[in-house]
């Protein structure tokens, strides 16, 4: 764009500009008169008798983009779109409960679905059309937009008996999706040997990861094969994961210069990323590859996640805590052009240094993305130093100068731009990944995170007892959703094992209760993805299988868990086995898409061990932290007694008798209901762990 002409004001505003989404701003100047989701837009649908056209995207959407820019910002069809509908944006991250109701519906009548998400609605949320990118002229085997647009203006108007049929058909196909999940079964314990051989299936034994491309990180199904390496012994389960986690931070999904994951890879190689930053992919993959440090103790994955948490440190964490939610693909209206680099480029900026680097990462003339190059870890360090006849020490040095020197040549570009919205459920998914790091390198930097970013959402996204779903823009929105308390619930308790605040389990508390009366279904045993305060939408869906996050009600039953060994409320306990007979066929069935189901059976059908640490004095039990949790213990929670600590938690029978022995610091752990005797030693500790 010319600087004269970015100066000029912008010749379209509409109501999108009094958002705070950065994605509703990106369309603030669209020629379409976009509405927020809203009462105001179905009112005007209603009045003017016009069908909604419902489109829902986020701020680090690459197709979004390619839409907006190809058909929203075109005059002649922002025209017809204003005169024959009412036009509404969502932000999915905002309004997850609009995107899944919606997306569901376009699963179910096309058999796919993605983002942009276009939807055409009645005035009273009923949807009749929907699909995902659609193309200015026919192609891709896709009509235009326009003839899209005109198609269903005339079936709304001129064909109201197929439409009404139709509009039967699908709320007939919602409530059938409802009973189809139905229905209690007995918990056979073989189901996890059985969900593991399934899972194995779709291993990449060349590439690593599970299915084909576009290949997604799996974090879910990896987490739970690691679990079943741990219960079993099973070598292969073990195998599978560090395979698949040694490629995908080879590849260029990985971000070879400042760390963090992109969203998927669009080959099978983990070579070309669809390049997107999301908060929730690296808070995921960090723990992951902390988890994977604790069983194998190589330090490949311990850096990894360390460089996964620098990124997130450097490019996402709001000051003073807080995390924001992504950075996009694009750049200067190109995507990847932040990542990219010629050989040229490479050679004139690392001089006699290059060809080494070079070599490592396969940077060629040719490049292997649009005539330029990902960076990729083509040649180990040892083949790297052979080929050039240096030796590894000094081929890493090289290789980590002219990593910095690339790195701060990239600097200078323009960024891919950053989504700075606040969502509750992704900055607790990365809390757990710092309390988790903290539990094992004990960085005071992790636990500054930790304690800043629980008081940040404590005071902005905690409001009248109610969690918040976003903040922006200096202000909170949207009630939160079950993965929101649930996600939350789970890091605060993170937090309390890494810093033993006393303050956070008393929350977690608070919102496990509120859970448990506002989204729980009495009759079927599942939990709703809205509270029954929310505004009520065209359907209330369960939350149900994972996606990009773990379920929210998996996360409850561990979380129900979890606080059955603290306050002996046999309720939680319960509860959390009805939910599993609930969703037995389906975890049975599809196990990729019920994994954190999976480890939560795994944690109900173990049963955690119980470790209680009574402090004498206020010095922490260093040696005693590391001896917990420098280990792979998954299913386990930990509590610390401390002098002149009060708090109604710590009232229950499981910590009737413990104290300090003697005035030493004692442990005690506790299993199936049997506790052993208090130890004082470290090593003494291992041996009741073990």
């Amino acid at each position: 764009m010319n600087p004269i002409d970015a100066a000029k004001p912008p010749r379209y505003t509409n109501a999108l500009i009094n958002e705070s989404s950065p994605y509703l701003l990106q369309h603030a100047h669209n020629p379409v008169n976009w509405y927020p989701w809203g009462e105001q837009a179905f009112e005007i649908a209603r009045t003017k008798n016009k069908p909604i056209l419902l489109s829902i995207g986020y701020a680090a959407c690459h197709w979004c983009h390619v839409m907006a820019h190809e058909s929203f910002e075109d005059e002649q069809i922002a025209a017809y779109m204003n005169e024959h509908f009412i036009c509404i944006k969502v932000d999915r991250e905002e309004r997850p409960d609009i995107d899944r109701i919606y997306m569901a519906y376009v699963q179910i009548s096309t058999g796919s679905g993605g983002w942009p998400l276009n939807v055409f609605l009645t005035p009273d949320q009923e949807p009749f059309f929907g699909g995902t990118y659609f193309p200015p002229a026919d192609g891709f085997n896709l009509p235009s937009w326009l003839k899209v647009l005109t198609g269903v203006t005339h079936f709304y108007h001129h064909d109201k008996v197929n439409l009404q049929n139709y509009l039967s058909q699908v709320h007939n196909a919602f409530q059938q999706n409802k009973i189809s999940r139905n229905g209690r079964s007995q918990i056979d314990p073989f189901i996890l040997t059985k969900a593991a051989q399934e899972l194995s299936t779709s291993y990449d034994p060349v590439n690593g990861g599970f299915g084909s491309a576009p290949k997604f990180p799996a974090v879910q199904v990896m987490s739970f094969l690691l679990h079943e390496y741990k219960r079993t012994g099973n070598d292969y389960y073990l195998k599978m994961v560090t395979h698949s986690l040694r490629q995908m931070a080879r590849g260029g999904i990985y971000d070879q210069l400042a760390g963090g994951f992109a969203r998927y890879a669009v080959d099978n190689h983990w070579l070309v990323p669809h390049f997107e930053k999301m908060l929730y992919d690296n808070a995921q993959l960090s723990t992951l590859y902390l988890e994977t440090y604790l069983v194998t103790h190589d330090d490949f994955f311990l850096t990894i996640a360390r460089e996964t948490l620098e990124f997130v440190r450097t490019e996402l964490y709001r000051e003073h805590g807080g995390f924001y939610s992504s950075l996009d693909a694009d750049s200067e209206g190109v995507e990847g052009k932040f990542y990219l680099w010629t050989r040229d480029e490479v050679d004139s900026l690392l001089g006699n240094m290059s060809p080494v680097i070079a070599h490592y990462f396969d940077i060629t003339a040719e490049g292997n993305f649009a005539g330029q190059n990902i960076l990729h870890v083509h040649n180990d360090l040892a083949s790297t130093a052979a080929r050039f006849k240096l030796t590894e020490s000094r081929t890493l040095q090289i290789l980590n100068d002219g990593r910095y020197i690339l790195l701060q040549a990239r600097s200078q570009r323009i960024r891919p731009a950053l989504d700075y919205k606040i969502v509750t459920s992704w900055n607790a998914l990365m809390l757990s990944a710092f309390a988790q790091a903290y539990q094992i390198l004990r960085d005071e930097k992790y636990k500054q995170i930790v304690i800043d970013t629980i008081q940040f959402i404590r005071k902005e996204l905690y409001k009248d007892g109610r969690l918040q779903r976003t903040y922006g823009k200096g202000q909170a929105k949207y009630c939160g959703f079950l993965e929101d308390y649930a996600l939350l619930i789970k890091a605060l308790w993170d937090a309390y094992e890494a810093i033993f605040d006393i303050q956070y389990l008393e929350w977690a508390k608070e919102l496990l209760d509120y859970s448990n009366v506002h989204f729980w279904d009495e009759q079927h045993a599942c939990y709703f993805y809205t509270s029954d305060e929310q505004s009520k939408l065209y359907q209330r869906l369960k939350d149900d299988h994972d996606d990009s996050l773990p379920s929210g009600s998996a996360i409850m039953i561990l979380n129900n868990l979890r606080f059955y060994s603290l306050t002996d409320q046999s309720y939680l306990q319960q509860r959390s086995e009805q939910i599993l007979q609930m969703h037995y066929h389906s975890l049975s069935e599809n196990p990729y898409t019920y994994c954190s189901y999976l480890l939560a059976l795994d944690y109900f059908l173990n049963k955690p061990k119980e470790i209680v640490l009574a402090l004498p004095d206020q010095t922490p039990a260093t040696q005693f932290y590391q001896a917990i949790f420098n280990s792979f213990q998954p299913n386990k929670v930990v509590f610390q007694l401390s002098p002149g600590q009060i708090s109604s938690l710590l009232k229950s029978a499981l910590f009737q008798g413990k104290h300090p022995v003697a005035g030493k610091l004692t442990a005690y752990v506790c299993h199936n209901f049997n506790c052993s005797h208090p130890v004082h030693t470290v090593q003494d500790l291992k041996s009741l762990l073990h």
